[in-house]
């Protein structure tokens, strides 16, 4: 990216939401206007315990979608049951913030969403009463950059956007202006 360059959504956010949601909620100072913190992609990868080649796959996935090298996770305890043992890596991660957040928010409401099977919109009641809102994919495929032939397993990822808001309304309402499809 550009120094010149200003993602669209920022820029529709900056223009228009910050004013209607001011309007809507009647703050008397710019400060109290809720904004988005940042978003975190997480993608939990099982098969990872008997197959190490399947994290590599998983990073680079996670790379593509977010623009942004992801970092493994690990696990924190022993669990035989699952043949888990301490500080095997069984995961992966991803912050977004600043301009990356913004460009990744535009594409998943744009574009990876509406090519979600059977959508029917997101579950409004995802938000944790503090503002942040919660969500999960089932399949990769629906972000453009992965591509159907070089996939070797479908995994899905959970995505958290964090807002400055108080309350799971004035997230609702910021979420909503952003472009997210909440259902009725």
């Amino acid at each position: 990216m550009s120094k010149d360059y200003t993602p669209r959504l920022k820029t529709k956010y900056n223009a228009e939401i910050r004013a209607k949601l001011k309007e809507e909620f009647g703050y008397t100072n710019d400060m109290q206007i809720p904004k988005l913190d940042k978003v975190v992609i997480n993608m939990g990868v099982g098969e990872a315990v008997s197959d190490s080649k399947k994290i590599k796959i998983a990073l680079a996935e996670m790379e593509k979608i977010a623009g942004q090298k992801p970092v493994a996770t690990k696990a924190r305890k022993s669990i035989a049951g699952f043949k888990l043992r301490e500080d095997m890596t069984i995961g992966c991660k991803v912050t977004l913030r600043r301009d990356r957040m913004f460009e990744f928010l535009d594409r998943l409401t744009n574009i990876a969403l509406p090519r979600v099977k059977d959508f029917r919109g997101l579950n409004g009641k995802s938000f944790d009463g503090r503002g942040n809102f919660a969500m999960g994919i089932k399949e990769q495929l629906v972000f453009p950059e992965i591509a159907y032939d070089d996939i070797d397993d479908i995994r899905g990822m959970d995505i958290i956007v964090c807002t400055t808001a108080n309350t799971n309304e004035e997230a609702k309402s910021l979420l909503t202006q952003c472009g997210f499809p909440f259902r009725a």
